[in-house]
């Protein structure tokens, strides 16, 4: 039987999501809907894209496109979302919230009635989609508010998948885990061996941390831009299931958001400021502008390796006992993005195999 899934947050959630498909139903056949909404690092351009971005889609509903490892996004855009159709044993579906929750309502509806599930998956790696709405640490609610006011809205059965609390670094494991309830399962090294290879390119620091809690790893890890370590902890490779009506009841913005049916991006980004008091997407839009004006020419990888040890003792000094960082908190800690980062990820592999914790480097 097919199943049908929801990368709640888009971008790097489609590895979550099929990390927890294969602990649940193995190798059966899977269909992941996600937004292509990625960080600027990756797609220079504010907010999600839709289908009249990509060349090379495939009709899979009559409103659903499927990318595959031959789409592309049109330049300027990015998306990481080809490249994962070409290595994930998936069925990966385009998610277009531009017509608001309505149209999203239709599009998993139809996907839903095309391959007769029983019930969606909503899948979200970290637990922004169980905040409330005015956390202060609350950073990307709107995607997730989005998916899942277009399953209430569409009246498909469906539960939520929350895997990794915390590991978003927007809400902080001990605020959720009171509220998740014991309905949960804990993911381990072989749920892993189907996306561990992805981390070789893809620059998901959620997911990574949610590969490394299931291997095991605990204890400090430090990410890009947060200036504060994630801990790793025995929750963290968890994966609560969650009934959609407590999630509605709980996440105020996705409340407000089928209440009102908002029926465009624009409606639903008001809906945001009206809920949580600020616009992620305008967030985005004022930091797209601040990139551009100061953008500079990347460092090199060499210098970046001979400025590494100054640095890591910079952090060591600053986070006493932190075990890790992301490869990227290093990419970016030392001027590189990109190709450049990926390089420098393979360096270090090669010549510190020492400090290669798996998708982690130790410090």
């Amino acid at each position: 039987m097919t199943q049908l899934l929801v990368a709640a947050g888009g971008g790097g959630d489609v590895i979550g999501t099929t990390l927890v498909h294969h602990a649940l139903h193995g190798d059966e056949p899977a269909v992941v809907l996600s937004y292509s909404w990625e960080r600027l690092t990756v797609d220079p351009i504010p907010g999600p894209r839709s289908e009249r971005d990509f060349t090379g889609l495939r009709p899979l509903t009559p409103q659903v496109f499927q990318i595959t490892g031959t789409s592309s996004a049109i330049a300027p855009a990015g998306s990481t979302l080809p490249r994962l159709a070409a290595e994930l044993p998936i069925t990966l579906g385009l998610l277009n919230p531009y017509g608001g929750v309505p149209h999203l309502a239709r599009q998993i509806a139809e996907v839903a009635e095309k391959y007769a599930v029983d019930e969606v998956h909503v899948v979200d790696v970290g637990g922004d989609v169980f905040a409330r709405g005015d956390e202060p640490t609350l950073l990307s609610p709107l995607p997730d508010a989005l998916v899942i006011a277009a399953c209430a809205t569409a009246g498909v059965p469906a539960h939520l998948f929350l895997a990794g609390p915390g590991l978003d670094c927007e809400i902080p494991e001990h605020d959720l885990l009171p509220a998740l309830g014991t309905d949960f399962f804990t993911l381990t090294e072989p749920d892993t061996r189907r996306v561990e290879h992805l981390f070789d390119w893809h620059p998901s620091e959620a997911s990574a941390l949610l590969v490394a809690a299931a291997r095991g790893r605990r204890g400090g890890c430090l990410v890009r831009d947060t200036g504060r370590p994630v801990v790793l902890s025995d929750a963290s490779a968890r994966v609560h299931r969650i009934a959609l009506d407590r999630v509605l009841a709980r996440n105020r913005l996705a409340h407000a958001l089928h209440t009102r049916g908002a029926d465009t991006l624009d409606d639903a980004e008001q809906t945001g400021r009206d809920v949580c008091g600020f616009s992620e997407l305008q967030r985005e839009r004022d930091r797209s502008l601040r990139l551009r004006d100061e953008a500079s020419p990347e460092g090199s990888v060499t210098e970046a390796l001979g400025a590494l040890d100054p640095w890591l003792e910079q952090l060591r000094a600053a986070h006493p006992g932190t075990r890790y960082a992301t490869f990227r908190c290093v990419a970016e800690g030392l001027g590189l993005t990109g190709a450049a980062a990926r390089s420098l990820r393979t360096r270090l592999i090669r010549h510190r195999p020492h400090q290669y914790a798996a998708p982690l480097f130790a410090l």
